[in-house]
Order: C-alpha cells, then sequence, then structure tokens
C-alpha cells in the first residue's frame, strides 16, 4: 500500500535535484563562456573538468564547511594535474605515480564520506590528465586552467549556497521529514496480516537506519547558527525549528516502546483493532509527506487527513478490552493496546502542531527553548582531518589501507591493459575511470555497485546512441546534454545505476561535439565498463575486511549506548525530583535535558551503524558471514531496550515520578548493561516491583526484563570474537 506523495514530485522539489541543477551549471558554464564567447574550447574543456572535479565534492550539507571543502579540494586536484602532467612524457615514473596516488587519495576514505568524495575527485582529475602525454609548458597551462575552473566552481557554488541559506534547510528538513514518513509506513505495514513479519521488521530495520542518517542531515542544517539571538526572531527559522523538534517528538512518541507484533497478530486476528492502527499510521505518513513538501516548497498545505475516527473506533475497542477484564486476564497484550492508543495519539497532536507551524509562518515563538543556545553544538557532525588518522592506518589489520592496496592494485591492472593491448588504447582510462568509480572500502557495496555502474552504462550507451541516430541538431543534443548533466547528478546520491545511465549518456554527447559522427567512442565505453568491472570483481578478493570483524565492536556499542540512554534518563529524573528552590535548579535541568536528548540520538545512531553492518555481512559470502542468528537477535533487542527506556523514562516525566521500587531497579540495570560482556546476570524483576503498577508502566518493565535476559544470552558471541586491533 503506497499513498506516499509522488516520487516525481518529491524529486523535483528535492535538495537533490537543486543541488544538481546547481552542479550542472557551475559545470558547464566554463565551457560555454571559453567556447562559446572565446571559441577556445579545448580551455574550456579543461576548466570544465576542473570544475567538474570540485562539483564531486559539493554534496549537500552545511554551506560553511563545504566552501572550506571545496578549496581544499581545488588545490588538491591542482597538485594532482601538475604531479600527473609531469609524469605523462616519463613511460616508467608515470607507473608510480598513478599507482602511488591511487594508494594515497583512497587512503583518505579514512576521514569518511567527506574524504572519499575529495580522494575521488583527485583520482578523477588524474585519470583525465592521463588522455595524452603533456610537455612541461601544457602541463602548467593546463594546471591553470582547471585551477581557474576548480576555484571558479566554489566561488560561485558558495555564493549561490549563501543566497539559498534557508531554501537548503529547508529542503534538508523536507528530506528528513519523507524519511519519517516512510518509517511510519513500515510501522503500518507490521499490523497487516498479509505482510510477513520478519521480512516487515527487515524492512523497518533498514527503513530506521536511513532515517537516522537523514535526522542527522536536518540536524546540521537546521541547527547550525541557531543559538544567535538574530536567528532566533527569524520566523522562517523558528518554523523550521519547530518542525524539526516536533519530527524528533513523533520519533519518541512511536518508539516508545516495542511493539510485540507477533503478540498482536495472534491475540488480536479476528479484531478490527489492528485495522484501525494500521489505517491511523498510514494517514499520518501521509499527512507528514505533505508537510514535507510544503515546508521545500514554502507554501502551506491546502489537504491533510484525519485520524479522529480511526483513533476513536481503537479507544472503543481498547474500552471493550477493559469492560472484558482484559487488564487482569491478559495485562500484556491490554497494556500493549493502551500504549498503541497513547502513542497515536499523541503523534496525531503533534502532526496538527506541525500544520500549525506551516499556518502561522509568523509565529515567533520556537519550541524547547530549553536547547536554543551554544550546547546545540553537541548534536552537530563534526569533520577532522588530521594527519595521524593516516600515519595511524598504514598497517595490513586497517581496513583503510587494504582497500587502498586494492585500488592501487586495480588501477595497476587497468593501466596495463590500456597500455599492452591496443585495441584498449583509444579510451583505455575509461578502465581505469570505472575501476576507481566502483571499488569501494567494503566487499559487499563493491558488488552492488559494480551491478548498478554495469547496467548503468549500458543503458546510457544504448541512450547515447539512440540520440545521436535520431537527430544531428546541435541545440537538441546540446540540451539533452545539459539535461542528462542535471539529472545524473541529482540521482547520484538516491540512484546509482541511473545517475550512472544519465551520466554516460552526458559524457558521450560531450565526446560527440570534439569528435563529431563517430560512434567508436560509444563501444569503446561499454567494453571498457566490461573489463573494469570484471577488474574489480577481482579485486575485491585482494585483501579484503569482512563485515564481521566489525560486528562484536559494533554490537558492544549498541549495548553501551544503552546503557548511556538509561544513566542519562535516571540522572533527568533525579534532577526533576529535586525542589525548584534548589541552588542551580533550573541550569542542572538544562543540562540533564541536554544530555537525555544527546543519548536518544546516541542510541539512535549506534543502532543504525550496528544494524547496517549486519545486513552488509548477509550480502557477503556465506563463508564470510559469523554468528548470524546471535548477532540478529542482539539486533533486535538493542532496539528492544532503547524502546522500553524511552518508555519508562518518559512516564516518569509526567506528573508522577516513577515508584521508588521501579528507581531502584532500573539503577541496577546500569551496571548491569556495564558488565553483560563480562557474562553479568540482569537484576531481577520481582513481583513486588509491579505491584500496583498501572498496565502502561509495568508492561514495559517486563519487556525490558526479558530484553535484558536475551541481551545477556546472546552477548555471549561479542565475548567469543574480541576487538580488532
Amino acid at each position: 500500500m503506497d499513498i506516499s506523495i509522488p516520487r516525481f514530485e518529491r524529486f523535483i522539489y528535492s535538495q537533490h535535484f537543486y543541488s544538481g541543477v546547481r552542479r550542472a551549471t557551475g559545470i558547464l558554464l566554463p565551457v560555454m563562456v571559453f567556447g562559446g564567447i572565446f571559441g577556445l574550447y579545448a580551455e574550456g574543456l579543461i576548466a570544465t573538468f576542473g570544475a567538474l572535479c570540485v562539483a564531486l565534492i559539493d554534496q549537500p550539507g552545511p554551506h560553511e564547511h563545504r566552501g572550506v571543502e571545496m578549496l581544499g579540494g581545488t588545490l588538491l586536484s591542482t597538485l594532482t594535474v601538475v604531479t600527473t602532467g609531469l609524469a605523462t612524457s616519463h613511460p616508467i615514473l608515470i607507473w608510480f605515480v598513478v599507482i602511488g596516488q591511487c594508494f594515497a587519495f583512497s587512503m583518505l576514505s579514512v576521514y569518511g564520506k567527506k574524504g572519499s568524495q575529495i580522494g575521488f575527485a583527485c583520482l578523477l582529475v588524474m585519470t583525465i590528465t592521463l588522455h595524452s602525454p603533456l610537455t612541461t609548458d601544457e602541463v602548467w597551462h593546463h594546471a591553470l586552467i582547471s585551477f581557474g575552473g576548480g576555484l571558479f566552481y566554489t566561488v560561485y557554488s558558495y555564493s549561490v549556497s549563501q543566497a539559498m541559506n534557508m531554501r537548503e534547510k529547508a529542503q534538508s528538513l523536507s528530506i528528513a521529514l519523507f524519511a519519517t514518513a516512510q518509517y511510519i509506513r513500515r510501522r503500518a505495514d507490521m499490523y497487516d496480516l498479509d505482510n510477513d513479519l520478519d521480512e516487515g521488521y527487515r524492512k523497518l530495520i533498514e527503513c530506521q537506519s536511513a532515517m537516522t542518517e537523514q535526522h542527522q542531515a536536518a540536524r546540521d542544517m537546521v541547527l547550525r547558527g541557531l543559538s544567535t539571538a538574530a536567528n532566533q526572531q527569524d520566523p522562517r527559522r523558528v518554523m523550521l525549528w519547530n518542525i524539526f523538534i516536533d519530527m524528533l517528538g513523533i520519533l519518541d512518541s512511536l518508539v516508545a516502546t516495542h511493539t510485540d507484533y507477533a503478540l498482536l497478530r495472534r491475540e488480536l486476528a479476528n479484531s478490527d483493532a489492528l485495522l484501525f492502527m494500521r489505517d491511523a499510521l498510514y494517514k499520518m505518513s501521509l499527512d507528514i509527506d505533505r508537510i514535507a513538501l510544503a515546508v521545500s516548497r514554502n507554501r502551506a498545505v491546502r489537504h491533510r487527513s484525519s485520524v479522529k475516527a480511526e483513533i476513536r473506533a481503537l479507544e472503543y475497542e481498547v474500552d471493550q478490552m477493559r469492560r472484558a477484564n482484559m487488564q487482569h486476564t491478559d495485562p500484556d497484550l491490554y497494556g500493549l493496546c493502551v500504549q498503541i492508543l497513547r502513542r497515536l495519539r499523541n503523534t496525531a497532536n503533534i502532526v496538527d502542531r506541525m500544520y500549525s507551524h506551516l499556518s502561522s509562518p509568523g509565529e515567533t515563538t520556537p519550541l524547547a527553548k530549553v536547547n536554543m543556545d551554544n550546547s546545540l553544538g553537541e548534536f552537530l557532525s563534526r569533520q577532522q582531518f588530521r594527519v595521524r588518522m593516516i600515519t595511524s592506518n598504514l598497517r595490513l589489520d586497517s581496513p583503510t589501507c587494504r582497500y587502498a592496496l586494492r585500488v592501487a592494485l586495480a588501477g595497476g591492472i587497468a593501466m596495463a591493459l590500456s597500455m599492452f593491448i591496443p585495441t584498449l588504447s583509444r579510451q583505455g582510462f575509461w578502465i581505469l575511470l570505472t575501476v576507481l568509480v566502483i571499488l569501494k572500502p567494503g566487499f559487499a557495496l563493491t558488488r552492488q555497485r559494480n551491478g548498478w555502474r554495469l547496467v548503468g552504462t549500458l543503458i546510457g550507451c544504448a541512450v547515447a546512441f539512440a540520440i545521436l541516430r535520431t537527430t544531428n541538431n546541435v541545440s537538441v543534443l546540446f540540451a539533452a546534454m545539459v539535461l542528462a548533466t542535471i539529472i545524473g547528478g541529482s540521482l547520484l546520491l538516491i540512484n546509482f545505476m541511473a545517475a550512472s545511465a544519465f551520466n554516460t549518456v552526458a559524457v558521450l554527447l560531450a565526446f560527440h561535439f570534439l569528435t563529431p559522427s563517430s560512434f567508436l567512442v560509444i563501444g569503446d565505453r561499454a567494453l571498457d565498463t566490461v573489463i573494469g568491472s570484471l577488474i574489480c570483481v577481482g579485486c575485491s578478493y585482494f585483501l579484503p575486511w569482512w563485515e564481521a570483524r566489525f560486528m562484536p565492536s559494533l554490537a558492544r556499542a549498541a549495548v553501551a549506548a544503552n546503557r548511556e540512554y538509561l544513566r542519562a534518563g535516571l540522572a533527568l529524573q533525579a534532577t526533576r525530583a529535586t525542589p525548584a528552590a534548589a541552588p542551580d535548579h533550573e541550569k542542572n535541568l538544562e543540562q540533564a535535558d541536554l544530555a537525555w536528548r544527546l543519548a536518544r540520538k546516541n542510541v539512535q545512531v549506534a543502532f543504525s551503524n550496528f544494524a547496517e553492518a549486519f545486513y552488509r555481512m548477509m550480502r557477503e559470502p556465506r563463508t564470510r558471514q559469523k554468528h548470524v542468528a546471535k548477532y540478529n537477535d542482539l539486533m533486535i533487542q538493542c532496539h528492544m531496550l532503547a524502546s522500553q527506556i524511552s518508555a519508562i523514562i518518559s512516564l516518569g516525566m509526567g506528573t508522577n515520578p516513577l515508584p521508588a521500587p521501579v528507581a531502584g531497579y532500573l539503577k541496577e540495570v546500569v551496571p548491569a548493561l556495564t558488565g553483560l560482556a563480562d557474562a553479568a546476570s540482569p537484576p531481577p524483576l520481582t513481583q513486588a516491583i509491579l505491584e500496583g503498577l498501572p498496565a502502561e508502566l509495568a508492561y514495559p518493565m517486563r519487556q525490558m526484563q526479558k530484553s535484558l535476559q536475551l541481551v545477556q544470552s546472546d552477548i555471549g558471541v561479542v565475548r567469543a570474537d574480541p576487538p580488532p586491533a
């Protein structure tokens, strides 16, 4: 059941399309100016390639960081042009330069995604420079023009981003809202008896991992600079902040308790309650989709859904359960249904409030004032480029070093084939380019991108051939090249295969302008891609780093994040319980609340890292998969544990604090989580603790005890696999 906003409409108003247009304009302007005005097409093409390399670094994110990164990429790519260009006329030296740069720039992946982008941009400009030997004078001429193209793009992109700052923030938030709506739909699918439960849970976890990444991206954009007094008075910024806070509130409301879907399906299979739960979530997901689109377009929402009927129907079902004395005969089922009803009410109220933010853009009252200070920086991503990070990874037990050696080997093979086989010499550098595009640090990701790249390139070759056979009109071909460049750049982060197809069309049409009426380049491109893919398949088995080696440390991190989450929640409860007249009460409360929210973010990130690594391991050869059942159970229990902690602590934030026996039990859980890796046993949950507790509190307490016991049972696999050196 798909009731979301059409993908095309979402794409047109997304930051992906906007950034694709920005990048394509910045890339094509140099060749249009140099060639169209001055007739210097060769110089324009060199400047365009310089701009292209910097455009690869220009991905969505805070423009302050992008400016520094693009400037650094411009300087580093210019140095690459000089080094490679001077070596092109020396048959022996070029081998050392190319293979050495393949290793060195691949090592930049130790800095994460941004380091990988800078490294690939430099490797791309290295590959382009290999096109033909250059004299010393040509090298400096080439480097100067390439530097100018990169510098132009940096200034252009930074200026556009500065002018469109609020739009970029809104689009980033919009992407996070769409991801949240998708997550809600995945949760709704779990109530559908026609959907397989295990498959649905796998999709739910994958969707949560993707949503966590988008939430962090929105956090980096929306929160940055918000601590200044002037920005807190900007109605547009306050609206984005309020919607962001409510988006996190929806997530809190939905995951406050892990839902036992198997229990619901078994006990309520013949009841309409499951339909009401499912339909309410579907409708609210559509509402959030509409809000996301309205945020990206900066317009009010015209249509909206209502879940009043579903909530009232579910209230009737819960009342019937109460009349049947189910709170005593089946307290787990009754408590779970009460929790679901409460979460649906809370979520519906938050969605209504999000609509009100959009309908009242002049409102300047921010939500969660307690966090509107410099402590917001604790929630932002940090990028550090330290030389020590590279030197400490120059060893064979480092996954980054192994990856760099694989790239160097694959680059050497690609060079050997293009140099020693005459048939491949015409466009031999495309083999090297294919290798650099496909090879990634992880085995599963390399294999996945290999298939996408191969299929996308072959489709692009077929489309380019059809276009060139259909028309020779220069204007039509140029328009097709511009359109392919925009779409290819826009899809790069969301559909790699489609991006490969459009980028192939753009490149082939560009080569057609250089060598008209020549179809050889299309056949060469297809052949080189096939050869490059085969090289990647072979080299992916050279010094691989299997995900199973990372799983123990990620499992420990997930358990530790839950421990700190519970510890922060207990600290917040204790602070709230102190008298308001106590010294520094307000300040301590703000700090405790900040620590609780930060721990909540960290537990989501740790779980996402664990889940993503697990599913990557599942795409690797079976012989390299270790303890699949144990890690799968441990992943589920970590997810459940975080949900129970959130539910219990949230209930204690109301008018009534947590009962003393419950608080005492939770304090004993903290050291138990600390010592689980040493086979420590969780504290017992006695009947005396549960005595007299309301169903909405007793249920998560019992679920927490089950999760702790199962984590303690599964954690043995972590003890058996020590962390890598």
